[in-house]
C-alpha cells in the first residue's frame, strides 16, 4: 500500500469554473499536497500519458479533450491514497457515482468527468513521475 496518488484537474472542471471547489475537497478530505502544476498539456503530452489506452477506441477523443485547455496536474499524499482519492472522485461515469463524489457533483459526462485518478499505486507512482521531477515533491514529514 502506497500513500501517494496522482490526480488532474480536467478542462472541463476549469472551463466550467470547479478548480478551486475541487482542491477544496481535496484539502477537506486530509489529502496533503506534494506537488501541484497548472499545465496545458500538448497533444503528444496527452498521448504520451495515456500511452496505456492507445488501442481503445476513446483515445483519440480523450487526447483531444485532455489537450484542448488547461488543468492542474496534482501529486497527493494520505494513507491509502490510491483508493481514497478514488473514493472521493466517485465512478468515472457520474451518472453512476455516488451521491457527494466530485464527479457525482462536478463532471458533465464519461468523457469530460472532471478528474483524473490514479488507479493503482504502480500507476501513481508513474503518473507522477510522468509530470514531476524528485525536486518538485515536496515531502510531508
Amino acid at each position: 500500500m502506497n500513500d501517494q496518488t496522482f490526480a488532474i484537474i480536467k478542462p472541463d472542471a476549469f472551463k466550467n469554473g470547479y478548480s478551486g471547489k475541487i482542491i477544496d475537497r481535496i484539502i477537506n478530505s486530509d489529502f496533503k499536497i506534494l506537488g501541484l502544476k497548472l499545465i496545458r498539456m500538448t497533444k503528444s503530452q496527452a498521448e504520451g500519458f495515456y500511452e496505456i489506452h492507445r488501442d481503445k477506441p476513446f483515445f483519440s477523443e480523450l487526447t483531444e479533450f485532455m489537450s484542448s485547455g488547461k488543468c492542474m496536474v496534482i501529486a497527493l499524499q494520505k494513507e491509502d491514497a490510491v483508493s481514497q482519492w478514488r473514493e472521493l472522485i466517485g465512478a468515472t461515469n457520474p451518472s453512476e457515482a455516488n451521491k457527494g463524489t466530485i464527479r457525482k457533483d462536478f463532471a458533465t459526462s464519461l468523457g469530460e468527468n472532471a478528474v483524473h485518478g490514479a488507479d493503482s499505486d504502480e500507476n501513481a507512482a508513474r503518473e507522477i513521475g510522468f509530470f514531476f521531477s524528485d525536486i518538485e515533491i515536496i515531502a510531508n514529514h
